[in-house]
């Protein structure tokens, strides 16, 4: 069988991984992967303690396979009141096209992990199998008491130095995630050179310099795809975009459409929508943000604020242009199945590549 490793012995899953994905997440996705033989995941970056323990013990009630639970781990946002400022005054255009006007003040929708003691101590209470970071790393003695607990953990990395940083702590494994990937760049500080790795050549440079297990993550949407990872030493492979149009993922309409149509040939990594560098689909809100003499957008997560708020009045209006649809370089490549046929059919691409 291919893909058998100490990885996939540990959790005794086939070599796939489902992104976490916050906001298309769902618990009844991340359990049909982890029945069906893959390690399903819940993005909880995005929520509270309540709201994030609910998704664990919902996802508990589907599946008795292990999963991850994802969070996110960036540096506190650093408030500008002159660029916050600035930025509303450049989506002004935006919101009056709605008929409205642009807030006079955004606020950090979300409390980073490094800083939420109660977010912690939930995941110390609730357990759940694995416990990923995005965006950096807690403290090691955050680390090391969710290890004490039985809690395996992995964290991205975009390049060798957070590689190395996530192997000094005591992380079990490293997410490597290339530039064709979806959504947002895990990076440490998105104010550094961003190199720009492909999935490719981060794995081979990190299965060569590192001694942990590494996940390919980025552009993959395949057997072939996860066959091409596995050959460069990678464990497994962590697919997103690929589970988007599966009926148990939390997309809404305007998603499934634009990822099945032309417009998935055209993903762009920006910091527009959130304040960080993300790749998504390229909609309104990309090309108005980026336009010529365009301010720099406040930070993560106080600019996602301004975006969040945008497209909700669209959405009243059934207006989808302002959409964060994020989504990776492979999604031309997207299949539209239930989750149980998806891990199927690339177990099988798997088998036969």
């Amino acid at each position: 069988m291919k893909g058998v490793n100490s990885f996939t012995k540990h959790f005794d899953i086939q070599p796939i991984i489902q992104a976490p994905m916050a906001g298309v997440s769902t618990p009844q996705l991340a359990a049909a992967v982890s029945n069906a033989g893959g390690l399903g995941s819940l993005g909880i970056g995005a929520s509270s303690v309540a709201q994030a323990q609910q998704l664990i013990r919902e996802t508990r009630l589907l599946t008795n396979a292990p999963f991850n639970v994802n969070v996110f781990c960036h540096a506190p946002a650093q408030r500008d009141a002159i660029k916050e400022h600035a930025w509303l005054l450049h989506l002004d255009e935006l919101f009056v096209e709605l008929g409205a006007k642009a807030p006079t003040q955004i606020d950090e929708i979300y409390t980073s992990f490094i800083e939420d003691e109660a977010m912690f101590n939930m995941l110390l209470n609730e357990r759940p199998a694995v416990v990923s970071f995005h965006f950096g790393l807690p403290s090691r003695e955050k680390i090391s008491a969710l290890k004490q607990a039985g809690i395996y953990t992995m964290a991205t990395a975009t390049n060798l130095h957070e590689a190395q940083s996530i192997e000094l702590a005591g992380i079990d494994a490293i997410v490597a995630q290339g530039i064709e990937a979806g959504g947002h760049r895990g990076m440490f500080n998105p104010a550094l050179i961003d190199e720009l790795l492909s999935t490719s050549e981060l794995v081979r440079l990190l299965v060569q310099q590192t001694q942990l297990p590494v996940i390919a993550a980025g552009g993959i949407m395949d057997g072939l795809g996860i066959k091409a990872a596995l050959d460069l030493g990678a464990v497994a492979a962590q697919l997103g975009t690929a589970f988007i149009l599966c009926p148990e993922s939390a997309a809404n309409a305007s998603y499934r459409e634009n990822l099945k149509s032309e417009r998935a040939s055209f993903t762009k990594l920006t910091s527009v929508l959130s304040g960080r560098p993300a790749r998504g689909i390229v909609n309104r809100f990309i090309t108005h943000g980026e336009s010529k003499g365009a301010p720099s957008p406040a930070d993560y997560p106080v600019a996602y604020d301004a975006a969040k708020q945008l497209n909700a009045m669209a959405s009243k209006l059934d207006n989808h242009h302002f959409a964060a649809q994020w989504a990776g370089q492979g999604a031309p490549f997207v299949r539209e199945m239930s989750v149980e046929k998806l891990i199927y059919v690339l177990i099988d691409e798997l088998q036969l590549a």
